[in-house]
């Protein structure tokens, strides 16, 4: 492993020390400016005659390159694209991915990052990040130590069972990690050196990626149960050890490991699941957004999230949580909040009994008392006539099943419904925003997870805001470092989303929106990590940094995709 060193030369500029020379230097995506080097740093380094003449500016390699991609009328070849640039300048990728945010945050990440994981054998050229199978047992700390840089401060790892909407993808599931850290350091600038990428590849269930003679994974069935459990014990106390100033970030496992998992180590090391908490958060800031666009008391509104996996149930808690604090109290807090499953509303009692879904379940005697008691019908259609509610959460992978029934049934009870299919990728959503509106007369304020054109209604366009997590997640994370939390809360959460509810401005609400457009996505991420540091602080969990301070220490950790100059290693 090796640190990256940034450091100040004799005049005080900030510059970068390097021990690599000649083909080696032009090899090291992290170190490489190609055409960029200048000719002092050419003859330093040994590289006289291995770049052609002309030293480029980065404004010149990013417009080639920036060329080079959107030519690619395949959002996979773009998508490949990118990744390869990464592999070589991952300087110039970041320059590029942070001008045009916009443009490639559906490549990077979702929905295009979902064919990624799908064709992940198909398409690998190169390894980026850790690999951790059953072969490394008892050596999980010596894997670690392979990782590039030393000084890890950001992990995301998955065990690649619930992908997106697409569940078990196996070792493809890599795309998702390497995915999320390319947005931690295009919205929050966190210096890709400083993240590590991990796929825990404890084998998959996928019979058709087992029957693939090119899968590139661990061939076997998936480790459960006390196997799987000390796996992943022995990689949370390696992580603890290899790297003691790192935050660790869950994704995509199957909700039963998602909430155990981050039970048993949220207080273990600086942790969270961005599918329950950062979901979570995002969701309860559009709500928030749409009650202060509508005039309507969040405490008074009535809300259905249709899906009760790792997202849904997360929903609820956090949901419940912001009402407590709102002020309402009692039964009130379990009537505002229906959580439904594949089976209809959760009561209590019947159907899975998983113990992370009790505390969202509704009593027998709630559901009879809104005639959707035992022996009547407990589906969608019946919950929304029943319930009346103003907001329609869907987070169930379940394509369609935000019906024309359903959505007329609410819209007949609500002036301006808040409809949020928020499912990805965009092939399992539960809505389109085009057909929302149509069957509400445009009344609706919708939003999804995934990217949608504007909608042209009676000649307005209506911006279909995007409750992408990349709203959430990076804010968390670097409010979490710059104020080096011993653990990250639930409170942390709730100050993210009240924060981001708090961006949305008036012209975005002008167009329907409830989110802020994502090229606004590094503004507010830098004030959420403030809302974030603010919380942890005050929680007890963070330094105790003054108000005044947080917003310069946020800004300073927060990295700009440049060029330095290149000194030799001391």
């Amino acid at each position: 492993m090796e640190r990256y060193r940034e450091r100040k030369d004799a005049e005080g500029r900030p510059c970068i020390e390097v021990d690599i020379r000649g083909p080696e230097l032009l090899s090291h995506s992290m170190y490489n400016k190609s055409s960029a080097f200048p000719l002092a740093e050419r003859e330093t380094f040994g590289l006289l005659g291995l770049l052609p003449d002309v030293v480029s500016t980065m404004e010149q390699q990013a417009l080639r390159v920036y060329g080079n991609i959107a030519r690619k009328p395949d959002p996979l070849e773009r998508y490949i694209g990118l990744a390869a640039l990464e592999d070589r300048n991952e300087h110039l990728f970041y320059r590029v991915l942070v001008d045009h945010l916009e443009e490639f945050l559906p490549i990077v990440y979702t929905p295009t990052v979902g064919r990624a994981c799908q064709m992940y054998s198909r398409i690998f050229r190169s390894a980026r990040g850790l690999w951790i199978t059953p072969r490394h047992r008892g050596r999980i700390h010596e894997v670690l130590g392979n990782a590039p840089f030393e000084d890890v401060r950001l992990i995301v790892a998955t065990d690649n069972e619930s992908i997106l909407g697409l569940g078990d993808q196996g070792v493809g599931g890599m795309a998702i990690p390497i995915g999320k850290l390319a947005l931690y350091t295009a919205a929050a600038g966190i210096h890709p050196s400083l993240t590590l990428p991990v796929s825990l590849d404890v084998g998959t269930d996928n019979q058709a990626l087992l029957d693939d003679d090119l899968y590139i994974g661990w061939r076997g069935r998936r480790l459960r149960g006390a196997e799987y459990d000390s796996l992943l014990d022995e990689f949370v106390h390696a992580v603890k050890r290899r790297f003691p100033r790192a935050l660790l970030q869950w994704e995509d496992f199957r909700q039963g490991n998602a909430f155990a998992l981050l039970d048993r180590y949220q207080k273990v090391l600086p942790s969270f699941n961005d599918d329950i908490e950062g979901t979570a958060a995002m969701a309860v800031a559009g709500l928030i957004a749409g009650t202060r666009a509508l005039g309507v008391p969040l405490t008074a509104s009535r809300v259905v999230v249709v899906g009760a996996g790792a997202a849904g149930v997360g929903i609820a808690r956090l949901l419940r949580d912001t009402l407590r604090r709102a002020g309402l109290t009692g039964d009130a807090i379990t009537r505002a909040v229906a959580v439904l499953d594949v089976h209809g509303l959760v009561v209590e009692g019947e159907g899975p009994a998983q113990d992370y879904r009790r505390g969202v379940a509704w009593p027998h005697a709630l559901a009879a008392a809104h005639g959707l008691g035992p022996g009547r019908p407990t589906d969608l259609l019946s919950v929304v006539r029943a319930l009346r509610p103003l907001a329609l959460i869907g987070v169930s992978g379940a394509t369609g099943a935000f019906t024309e029934a359903v959505v007329r049934e609410m819209a007949s009870h609500v002036a301006r419904p808040l409809v949020l299919p928020l499912s990805n990728p965009t092939s399992q959503a539960e809505a389109s925003p085009a057909d929302v509106l149509a069957w509400t007369g445009g009344r609706a304020l919708v939003a999804t997870g995934s990217p949608f054109e504007p909608v042209v209604l009676d000649g307005r366009a209506i911006r279909i805001g995007q409750g992408n997590n990349a709203f959430i997640f990076p804010g968390v994370g670097l409010g979490a470092l710059v104020s080096e939390a011993r653990e990250v809360t639930p409170a942390m959460f709730a100050a993210a989303a009240e924060c981001l509810a708090d961006q949305l401005r008036q012209e975005d609400v002008d167009a329907g929106s409830l989110y802020p457009p994502i090229s606004a996505l590094r503004r507010v991420t830098a004030r959420i990590a403030e809302a974030v540091v603010r919380q942890a602080r005050d929680g007890g969990v963070g330094l105790p940094i003054d108000d005044g301070e947080i917003p310069g220490r946020v800004a300073a950790a927060m990295w700009d995709p440049r060029y330095l100059p290149f000194v030799p290693a001391r």
